[in-house]
């Protein structure tokens, strides 16, 4: 009892002991704590456009995550793409977590945290070829790409009568971390959409199981 009592006291908690017939419950509620808001600076559409960013992020995770189970379907078997877009899946879901730390970072996720994750669902569940996938994940990147940008413009909104905003930190860290990221992306699945659709018209449907052996491989980059 004097372990608890010592942990009560080092956490500033208020505690009650209530007793029964049945059993001894020690309930406690930590005091309302009083934080200056003065370090949130965060403004709207800015802060609304960041939390609907995590949602987009992973509805892009689930439909990679679903290309990679098409992919590893036994009458499928192209284990190669199923390998690159189960590792696109688990970029995308960091890409959401990334958001959610700069969103803990800067003070805007004390309330309202279930309405980030709002029951994201895979964009579709299953493809004619390894050409058709790739072509709907440049599109995804594409659209991915438009929302982050969107994200930058609300957040870089200076005025000449001084009213505007300008989040110079956040327009950065999108800029830098996630931007790049995206067109590099985006021409490295236009590479291999170019590549694979000249190996399907040389090589018919064997190009597209030569291509899954480069990309199970390592090969294609």
């Amino acid at each position: 009892m004097k372990t608890v009592q010592a942990v009560i006291f080092f956490i500033g908690a208020i505690c009650t002991l209530s007793v029964d017939s049945v059993s001894t419950k020690l309930q406690c509620k930590l005091p309302a704590v009083d934080i200056p808001k003065d370090w949130i600076t965060m403004v709207e559409p800015c802060t609304a456009k960041m939390r609907e960013q995590v949602q987009e992020e992973l509805q892009a995770a689930l439909t990679y995550m679903a290309m990679g189970a098409h992919f590893s379907r036994d009458t499928v078997n192209r284990p190669g793409f199923a390998k690159m877009f189960f590792e696109s899946a688990s970029e995308e879901r960091q890409h959401a977590i990334k958001i959610i730390s700069y969103l803990l970072m800067r003070g805007e996720l004390t309330s309202e945290v279930r309405k980030l994750i709002q029951n994201p669902m895979p964009l579709n569940e299953s493809w004619e070829s390894g050409l058709d996938a790739l072509k709907d994940a440049l599109k995804l990147e594409a659209h991915v790409t438009r929302k982050i940008r969107d994200i930058i413009i609300a957040c870089e909104n200076p005025s000449d009568d001084g009213k505007g905003f300008n989040d110079y930190h956040l327009v950065d860290y999108l800029s830098g971390e996630f931007l790049d990221e995206q067109y590099k992306g985006q021409k490295d699945l236009a590479n291999k959409i170019s590549n694979l659709g000249k190996m399907l018209e040389n090589y018919g449907i064997l190009g597209e199981f030569l291509f899954d052996k480069k990309l199970l491989s390592g090969e294609l980059f």
